[in-house]
């Protein structure tokens, strides 16, 4: 058995990330896998970044902010 961390590439950048470095994001809706994507790290920091973004509601959207055609049933 080989102790050779191994290398995968990471799935933004292609750049080779040990598993010990790597972030998995897993996006999942109803207990239902839909994606999942190996990061490294510079790459997992802007998706957080990108994700607080679009999550905030700020004015950041690019529909200004509006959420009042959000439909919740």
């Amino acid at each position: 058995m080989s102790d050779a961390p191994t290398t995968n590439p990471c799935e933004a950048c292609g750049e080779a990330t040990t598993d010990a470095l790597a972030r998995t994001v897993r996006l999942s809706v109803d207990r239902a896998n839909i994606d999942t994507q190996r990061l490294c790290p510079e790459c997992f920091a802007d998706w957080i970044d990108r994700y607080q973004s679009e999550m905030s509601g700020g004015s950041e959207d690019a529909d200004g902010g509006s959420d009042s055609e959000i439909i919740v049933d």
